[in-house]
Parts: C-alpha cells; sequence; structure tokens
C-alpha cells in the first residue's frame, strides 16, 4: 500500500534524538543499582580471603562520545565509546586473624556498548521499537581501597575487579533495555495515530508498514487519510507512489500527498461540510450593494414583476467533491460550485429563482505553524451556467462581475479561515518545529524543518 503521508527523520534528526536520547541514558544509568559483593580469594602461599563489598554508590555514567547509524533492512544502531563512571562504597576483608574494613573508589573507564534497535508497528498502527541487541565491554577497572594493609589487597583486588567489570557489564545492558522499553518505547507511542479535527472530521496516521532504515535516513510511511466520523468508507482510490528527493538539509521532511488532501474533501462533503449560505448580513459594507431583488433586476428583469424589493439569499454547494493536484508550480483545482438564489417571502419562506453552476479556477498556499499545515486559496474569475431558472431565461454574462464580487468577498474569507486554523502534522510529544520550508513535486508537497524537543 502507497502512503498517503511520509515523514522522512535524516541523519540530522537521528543526531538530535540520539543526543536527546544519550542524555537520558546517561541519567538513567547513573542510577544503576548495583548489589553487595562478597567471596572468598585463595592466595597462593597466604590461604584464602574472604571479602565483602557493600553499599555500592555509583557518582556519575558519562558518555562523551557515541554515534547513531541508521543500518538498512535492520533498524539503528547506538555506538558508544570511551564512557567512564566511578563508584564508592564499603569493604570488610577477613584474613586468618586479621579484620579490617574501610571505603573504596573504583574508577571504570573505557567502557563500549553497541545497542541495535528493531523498528515495527502495531495492530493499530502505532511504532514500536525494542533493543534487538546490546553488549558491553570495560577495558579497564581500577579499584581503590583505603586502610592501613596495602600488601593484603593488592592479593585480591583483581579477582574484586573481574567481578565488578562482568557484573557492571550484565548491568548496563539490562539498563540499557529497560530505558529503551520505559523510555524510548513509551515516548514514540505518543504519536498520534488518529487526530481528529473537529465534530465531522479526522484523520488517520497509522503506519501502513514499520519504519524503514535507509542509508541516510530513517522514513515512516502513514495512511494519511482523511475520514468522515459520521460516514467512513473505503475511499474510492489509491495514492500514487511518492518519488521523494533526496533533500537532507532539515532534521525532519513530511511528504504531504495529493491523496492526503483529497481525502479531506470527500470527507467534508460526505459530512455535507461543503455547503454555505450567503446573505445580506455576510456581504462586506464596502462591496456597495445589498443582496436583493431590485439589484439582481438588472439582469432579470423578471424579477421586478414577480418578487420586487425582496431580500435574496444564495446557498452554495459542491454537486462533487473537488479534487486538486499538486505539481512543480504548486497545488490547483477547479472546483464547481452550484448555487441557488431564493427570495426571501414577507412570510421568512423561500421561493427558487435560479441554479447557477459556478466554476472557478484556485491555487493554494500551504505552510505550518505550531505543528498543523495551515494554507490560504487565492482564485481567479468565475464562469458561470444556468443550469435551472423559475424566473424565465436570462444571460448569466451579465452578472459575472456580482457573482464575483460576492463569492470573493463572503465565501473566500470563510475558507481561508477554516484553512488557516490548520490541520495537526504527526508529531510525537514535545516537539516543536522550526526553519520551515515548503517545495512542490508531482503528486505531492515537500516540508522540511528542524526539530526542538522540549524536556519535562
Amino acid at each position: 500500500t502507497n502512503p498517503g503521508f511520509v515523514v522522512r527523520i535524516t541523519q540530522a534528526g537521528l543526531d538530535y534524538a540520539h543526543e536527546q536520547g544519550i542524555a537520558i541514558l546517561e541519567k538513567e544509568l547513573a542510577q544503576l543499582k548495583l548489589p553487595d559483593i562478597s567471596g572468598d580469594s585463595r592466595v597462593l602461599r597466604v590461604g584464602k580471603v574472604h571479602y565483602e563489598l557493600s553499599r555500592l554508590r555509583l557518582r556519575d555514567f558519562h558518555l562523551p562520545y557515541s554515534r547513531i547509524t541508521p543500518i538498512p533492512n535492520v533498524g539503528l544502531q547506538v555506538s558508544i565509546s570511551n564512557a567512564f563512571a566511578e563508584l564508592d562504597g564499603d569493604w570488610r576483608v577477613k584474613f586468618l586473624f586479621v579484620r579490617d574494613h574501610g571505603s573504596f573508589n573504583l574508577k571504570i573507564e573505557n567502557v563500549y556498548i553497541k545497542i541495535n534497535l528493531r523498528l515495527g508497528s502495531d495492530t493499530a498502527g502505532k511504532p514500536t521499537i525494542s533493543t534487538s541487541d546490546c553488549s558491553a565491554s570495560i577495558s579497564k577497572v581500577r579499584l581503590l581501597l583505603s586502610g592501613k594493609l596495602g600488601w593484603l589487597y593488592n592479593l585480591f583486588h583483581k579477582v574484586i575487579e573481574s567481578r565488578l567489570r562482568k557484573i557492571l557489564e550484565d548491568k548496563v545492558c539490562d539498563n540499557v533495555v529497560e530505558s529503551v522499553e520505559n523510555e524510548l518505547h513509551t515516548y514514540i507511542r505518543t504519536l498520534p495515530v488518529t487526530a481528529r479535527i473537529d465534530d465531522k472530521t479526522g484523520i488517520d496516521y497509522s503506519l501502513v508498514a514499520p519504519p524503514r532504515a535507509t542509508a541516510q535516513s530513517l522514513d515512516t510511511d502513514l495512511k494519511g487519510e482523511f475520514y468522515s466520523l459520521a460516514h467512513r468508507s473505503t475511499v474510492p482510490f489509491s495514492p500514487l507512489p511518492l518519488a521523494f528527493p533526496s533533500d537532507h538539509d532539515r532534521m525532519v521532511y513530511f511528504g504531504v500527498s495529493s491523496y492526503f488532501f483529497n481525502t479531506a474533501s470527500i470527507a467534508y462533503h460526505k459530512a455535507g461540510a461543503l455547503v454555505f449560505e450567503i446573505t445580506e448580513a455576510m456581504i462586506p459594507k464596502d462591496v456597495g450593494f445589498s443582496l436583493d431583488t431590485s439589484v439582481f433586476s438588472a439582469f432579470i428583469p423578471q424579477l421586478e414583476e414577480k418578487y420586487p424589493n425582496m431580500p435574496m439569499k444564495f446557498r452554495l454547494s459542491a454537486p462533487t467533491a473537488p479534487f486538486l493536484t499538486i505539481g512543480p508550480g504548486g497545488i490547483s483545482f477547479q472546483p464547481i460550485v452550484d448555487a441557488q438564489a431564493y427570495a426571501i417571502l414577507p412570510d421568512s419562506s423561500l421561493a427558487p429563482l435560479f441554479l447557477l453552476s459556478l466554476v472557478r479556477n484556485v491555487s493554494a498556499v500551504i505552510n505550518e505553524r505550531s505543528g498543523r499545515i495551515v494554507g490560504s486559496l487565492d482564485v481567479g474569475r468565475i464562469r458561470l451556467s444556468l443550469k435551472d431558472s423559475a424566473v424565465g431565461s436570462f444571460q448569466v454574462r451579465t452578472m459575472q462581475s456580482l457573482m464575483n464580487i460576492l463569492a470573493s468577498s463572503t465565501l473566500l474569507p470563510r475558507l481561508n479561515a477554516r484553512l488557516d486554523e490548520g490541520f495537526p502534522l504527526p508529531l510525537l510529544d514535545r516537539i516543536q518545529l522550526s526553519n520551515i520550508i515548503v517545495k512542490f513535486h508531482q503528486n505531492f508537497l515537500l516540508l522540511g524543518a528542524d526539530v526542538h524537543f522540549q524536556p519535562r
């Protein structure tokens, strides 16, 4: 299934996400809980030394050098090198009749960690992430014990260092797996797979396939489909393939297909939302005319005879959902609108006058604001044709300018006000976008941005 909406995270975006994740992992590792250690070390020509280490406290854990790499067909790999940590605690030793105790300090250096992350999606279309592999190795451990019997400590400190190295290597990976599950997996599931727009429509942003790693990016294919809350049904056409360009200047790119916008037209049309009324109260005062039969009598003499000086009303509706096209030059479409004119009789009932068909060239400007796709429409001149008349035939060409002003002054501002409210982008929690660029390609528009994560 081709996606209607694609999210691409570039290497720059992955690096930024990695930077935030490493900061969280550092805090998690700094809270490692280490068990008490005890044992016996048999020292040649001396005998058995019993030791105990307790109250092990990890002071900090630093991950100064790390990188994230997308691995095609696998997922993501995080490599950490030259990490170091320090911990302290209490020790106790028993050797023959000698007993001693004190505190110790352990310096851990040259820690190397490799983490492979598997990306997927669940049955609800939400993204998933898990640790498919983790390995940790520590090449340098230095144990410093306080006390007077230095010669005794030297007999068994290597045994303790070896045990601590093994415990730490296992604990680091245990902590990584737990952090990915509790922190990262939970966070990426804040991606909204459905977004309610208003009381009529919603957007389906569910994943149609697991996220896909390439050599330079991470791509996520989303359904990208509007639907009517009351009458959800199968869309009668499929998304076209998106030939994603190799732009990598921004951290994230959104590929928004014509399918996305056209399903919006279908959803709003099915919901009965593409019906508008124009009354006298809606006409701006600076337009210079009133919406009544006396104005239209100049074009239709029969109106003055049948409905003299009566207020009028227009009911505008789209007989079919308007479809747009996206190309390198931008967005354009030619919506067809039926305009039914009525005379408002003294008893407030409506008398049908005539039905016009309006065709207009429309172009759109698209942008992003506060995590939402916003837009505005610009229109050309209206082309009129008469579909039906209860007041006889007349030349519609003569009222071309009047209808053009009427639609531009009333209908267009209402449409642009709705488009200015926008539609939400599929963003994880606490993500803000900046440095927005918008480019148009065949069948889709490309919206690029940098990302800022707002920690709690």
